[in-house]
């Protein structure tokens, strides 16, 4: 039963958390400019850790019965991420200002472990994916496999953060021109876009 139960969890929280969104395309960014990737990384798993922890012993639940908070979180979302589209809107319309090498400039550890937890703990679909909609995948365990659920939904968010954030050098070579990095935050951009607008309109 434990062994069944990990192996749902992990493969669950891998399918779910490999989809694109805006803190997979923050980690690549920051995997790419090889800056503060560790602290980010760490932050995302940590983050996964705990809400799937908040999930499976039945956080999901309540949300599910204070709709209320859904929404405040649904429009805090979406007004973060239209700010964030907005600032890395900027990075492709000035090509002066894009951070083409790991020696330019870059944000603080600071200002980046802020933005890694707003795009973290302000996106509602994260609440819906981790703590709902997991937190019920796990209902039916009884305790330990709902520990040992939780166990390989961790692992999995470990890994693909780890790969995403320490593999990203080996796109290095890609994105050795300005033009390279107008593209990425012209995707990322548009992609903030989009998911600020499915928040605010669902």
């Amino acid at each position: 039963m434990s062994t069944t139960a990990f192996f749902h969890g992990f493969t669950s929280t891998a399918i779910l958390i490999m989809a694109i969104g805006a803190q997979n395309a923050f980690v690549l960014r920051q995997g790419l400019r090889r800056e503060h990737v560790l602290p980010v990384v760490l932050v995302c798993a940590l983050s996964d850790a705990v809400l799937l922890q908040v999930g499976v012993w039945g956080m999901g639940g309540v949300l599910l019965a204070r709709p209320e908070w859904a929404q405040l979180m649904r429009w805090a979302g979406a007004l973060f991420l239209l700010a964030y589209a907005v600032q890395t809107a900027a990075r492709v319309l000035r090509p002066g200002q894009l951070l083409v090498t790991a020696g330019g400039p870059g944000a603080s550890l600071r200002t980046t472990l802020a933005t890694v937890m707003a795009l973290t703990w302000l996106n509602p679909h994260v609440y819906l994916d981790t703590v709902v909609l997991l937190g019920t995948m796990a209902t039916p365990y009884p305790a330990l496999g709902r520990a040992t659920f939780a166990a390989g939904g961790a692992l999995a968010s470990a890994l693909w953060f780890t790969g995403l954030g320490l593999g990203a050098r080996w796109l290095a070579p890609l994105f050795a021109t300005p033009r390279a990095w107008r593209v990425l935050d012209a995707v990322t951009a548009t992609t903030m876009l989009v998911l600020a607008g499915v928040m605010a309109l669902s």
